[in-house]
C-alpha cells in the first residue's frame, strides 16, 4: 500500500495529500473525461462529468485488478474555473461516493479546451498495487 508524504511543519491539505511512496505493479490511465463509455452520453453539468470521470476511472482500475485506494496520482484538465468552483459540493460528494478518504496529489491545470468539445474535465491517473508479500517459512 501507499504511505503519504507529509513534510512535518506544513499544514495537511484539505482533499489531496502532497507526495505518496508506493511500490509495486504501476497502472497509468489515460485522461478520462465524463462520458458513460458505452453510449457516449456527456451531461452538460460539471459536477455529474467529475462524476462519470470517476467512475470511468474505477473501471479501468478494476480491469488492471485495483481498486480506488491504489491511486498514487491524477492530474485533472479543466476548461472552466468558474463551472469547477461551483461544482464543489457535487465533486466532493462525488470523491466520497467513489473513494472515500483516499486523497493521493492531485494537480489541477486549466486549459482552453478538450479534444471532446463537451468535455469540462478529463482526468489522467497513476495506480500501484503493491506487490505480494512473500510467503514466509514456519
Amino acid at each position: 500500500m501507499a504511505s503519504i508524504v507529509q513534510p512535518q511543519d506544513w499544514p495537511r491539505p484539505r482533499g489531496y495529500s502532497h507526495g505518496m511512496v508506493a511500490s509495486g505493479q504501476q497502472i497509468y490511465i489515460a485522461g478520462q473525461v465524463g462520458n458513460e463509455p458505452r453510449s457516449g452520453a456527456v451531461s452538460a453539468d460539471f459536477g455529474q462529468q467529475v462524476a462519470q470521470a470517476f467512475r470511468n476511472i474505477v473501471a479501468v482500475l478494476r480491469a488492471a485488478s485495483a481498486w480506488p485506494e491504489h491511486l498514487v496520482q491524477m492530474t485533472w484538465f479543466v476548461t472552466d474555473k468558474a463551472a469547477y468552483q461551483a461544482a464543489g459540493p457535487a465533486i466532493a460528494a462525488a470523491w466520497r461516493e467513489t473513494f472515500g478518504k483516499h486523497y493521493p496529489p492531485i494537480t489541477l491545470i486549466f486549459v482552453s479546451g478538450l479534444v471532446d468539445d463537451r468535455a469540462k474535465v478529463e482526468i489522467e491517473a497513476i495506480a500501484v498495487v503493491p506487490a505480494p508479500e512473500p510467503e514466509r517459512m514456519p
